[in-house]
């Protein structure tokens, strides 16, 4: 045969050329990602070592057997294996563990029962008279049932029955998120829901309140039953901090754990390696958590596009959803363009706290993190509510709900009695469900506990502490919180 032709020979050159640039930049990401990982190798060696807590998960049932759970089994079966971590603990924590800050040490300053009773545990409110309704509460991630237990006393006092699950991995130690996951809080949520669908029998209405993570659980249920084409089995949607959307890091966070295979990097597996004086939430924060929130987020943005497919979206009830404008662990304007814009007409309202606009504080704010809820009052009309709960003016701290109906352009401007604290420059991801008054969150906390979170201020030298200054720092209590409980109680009526 000839020679090739000279068209083909320059093909030929081309892609062998293509093909060696390929070559050479996998070549380039794979030793990047052997760099990054044997950086995160030699990370995971500095910082504080492994305590108890990190390395003896509990053993808890699986999904598929809380799926066939009653409520009261899945508490027996609590019960046990509280009982079991507490023995563990007991054997396996060193003399160096048993300080008074310590949650795991009996009698500490931050064990639970400090606080009168361990609201780490699921709990069920009974209202004192008629049952009016059955309202169930999902916590969030890090979190206990005690983070519901403020709003759970709401709706009792309107005559709900609030069902508070504990979430699977979560209220005992850090190592629980290192075995349990999404696909056992989702089986705790539907178990959640049987229980109050039995108790409501019908002739009640029945609530979903979710507050971050929980939050994602509660429009991951409604979602999913609407695509399935079932009955809808909840009245009204709650929402506080929900997790509708996190960073882009948590979607890839498991990388960040691959050299744990080897024991010698099992810090590796952890993101925040802290001290546990937190009575009722976390510090300690695992890689694998970090994924599964993705993971979480995920999927309810996957069944809202299902729902919307389908054409079904009228069937989703009415969402009430509150949001500080500024959030470090969810995406905050993602509530309004990935779950509200998404909604029909239905009397949905979305409640957004905003930024101290105090004339002083102003100029120290980051403008691209804190304008988007001046845009949320602005533009076409929405099929929801907004309303901004902020300062009236640059030069007056007094509080107004700046409120903008539903199909509407204009903004009505109400007067309220709240005022925003003046050493307060903004609300948090985590202060939003806390009273002022909480024992432990709260700046001017009540009850029996000598630990009070929300009002620690320490002062020294930076990089000293073992925990961060910003966690110090950050507000662990919602000074709005009344004007929130009051806006629940009128849905709730």
């Amino acid at each position: 045969m000839g020679n090739p032709t000279p068209g083909r020979s320059l093909l030929r050159r081309t892609l062998g050329g293509v093909v060696l640039v390929v070559r050479k930049f996998a070549a380039l990401i794979l030793l990047l990602l052997v760099v990054l990982l044997a950086l995160r190798a030699w990370q995971s060696t500095q910082g504080p070592s492994l305590r108890a807590w990190h390395k003896v998960a509990p053993v808890e049932m699986d999904a598929h057997d809380i799926a066939q759970a009653s409520w009261a089994e899945y508490v027996a079966a609590e019960q046990r294996m509280f009982d079991e971590v507490h023995r563990d603990l007991q054997d396996k924590m060193e003399a160096g563990d048993r300080t008074p800050l310590n949650r795991y040490v009996d009698g500490s300053l931050a064990s639970p029962m400090a606080f009168g009773r361990d609201w780490n545990r699921s709990f069920v409110l009974e209202p004192a008279g008629e049952v009016r309704g059955v309202a169930v509460m999902l916590h969030g991630l890090t979190d206990a049932p005690y983070s519901m237990r403020s709003l759970a006393d709401v709706y009792r006092r309107h005559g709900y029955v609030a069902i508070v699950p504990r979430m699977p991995g979560h209220g005992t130690v850090p190592a629980g998120l290192t075995r349990e996951g999404r696909k056992e809080w989702e089986a705790a949520t539907e178990m959640a829901m049987r229980e109050a669908a039995r108790r409501a029998q019908g002739r009640v209405p029945v609530h979903l309140v979710g507050y971050s993570n929980g939050g994602a659980l509660a429009v991951l249920h409604v979602m999913r039953r609407i695509a399935r084409g079932e009955r809808n089995d909840v009245e009204r949607v709650v929402l506080v901090s929900p997790m509708i959307e996190v960073n882009a890091f948590a979607r890839y966070a498991g990388l960040a754990g691959l050299p744990s295979f080897f024991p010698r990097f099992a810090r590796s597996a952890w993101l925040d390696v802290l001290p546990e004086f937190n009575a009722f939430k976390y510090n300690s924060f695992p890689v694998r958590a970090a994924r599964e929130s993705y993971l979480v987020t995920s999927d309810v943005s996957a069944a809202i596009a299902d729902v919307a497919a389908q054409g079904r979206m009228d069937r989703v009830p009415p969402i009430l959803a509150f949001q500080s404008v500024v959030d470090d662990t969810v995406n905050a304007p993602a509530v309004a363009t990935r779950l509200f814009d998404a909604l029909p007409a239905n009397g949905s309202e979305l409640v957004l706290f905003d930024v101290n606009r105090n004339r002083v504080l102003a100029p120290i704010l980051r403008t691209n993190a804190t304008q988007w809820s001046q845009a949320a009052l602005q533009g076409p009309a929405r099929r929801y509510t907004v309303t901004v709960i902020g300062t009236a003016s640059p030069d007056d701290a007094s509080v107004v709900a700046r409120t903008r109906p539903a199909g509407s352009t204009h903004v009505q401007v109400e007067a309220t009695t709240l005022r925003y604290p003046a050493d307060v420059y903004s609300l948090s991801h985590v202060a939003l469900p806390f009273p002022a008054d909480d024992p432990l969150y709260g700046n001017v906390p009540t009850g029996r506990a000598h630990l009070q979170l929300g009002t620690v201020a320490v002062r020294g030298e930076r990089n000293t502490l073992a925990v961060s200054q910003d966690s110090l720092n950050r507000l662990s209590w919602n000074p709005f919180h009344d004007d929130m409980a009051m806006r629940i109680e009128a849905v709730i009526r």
